[in-house]
């Protein structure tokens, strides 16, 4: 074996110069097909988590509906934007120390002259681990003006597990 078979470029009679490109990118159809998973990598990578997206149940994104958690040492306290919705359009479960928040958001009319919407319509699930035991039979929703807000206070023994830490300096 000689120094000429270990040069990459030595192969073929010696007549090949070194390529800034690899085999594959001289292919037309591997480049266009990089160039348009790139192109719809880009665009569903621009879609906030408010958006709908192509990910998430009912087409909508993961993050719908937004949500705000507090933890005290007497309860939790989940606060969900729900604009658009009644009451009666949404549901509130606990099982097994997982808080989920259903619903349905439905479109009032039929319009057929709209040329863009960014409003959405369908079915929404949040599912919510809580962490701690909760008093089931206190727990208490209250909806106003779009926003849900559930109080789950936390049992005496849940309360009691809370160990405050000192930090020195």
């Amino acid at each position: 074996m000689s120094v000429r078979d270990l040069i990459p470029w030595g192969h073929n009679n010696g007549n090949q110069m070194p390529s800034l490109l690899r085999d594959d990118d001289r292919d037309p159809f591997l480049s266009l097909h990089r160039e348009v998973n790139r192109l719809f990598d880009d665009v569903f990578r621009g879609f906030g988590p408010g958006l709908p997206s192509l990910r998430g149940a009912g087409g909508f994104g993961a993050g719908w509906p937004s949500v705000e958690i507090s933890d005290t040492d007497k309860d939790i306290k989940v606060t969900a934007e729900i604009p658009g919705l009644e009451e009666k359009d949404i549901e509130v479960l606990l099982n097994d120390g997982v808080l989920t928040l259903k619903g349905e958001k439905h479109s009032e009319t039929e319009d057929k002259e709209k040329q863009f919407s960014e409003r959405y319509y369908g079915r929404f699930e949040r599912r919510i681990p809580l962490g701690a035991e909760v008093k089931e039979d206190q727990v208490d929703a209250a909806f106003k003006n779009g926003v849900l807000t559930v109080t789950l206070p936390k049992t005496e023994k849940a309360q009691s597990q809370v160990k405050r830490i000192a930090i020195r300096s």
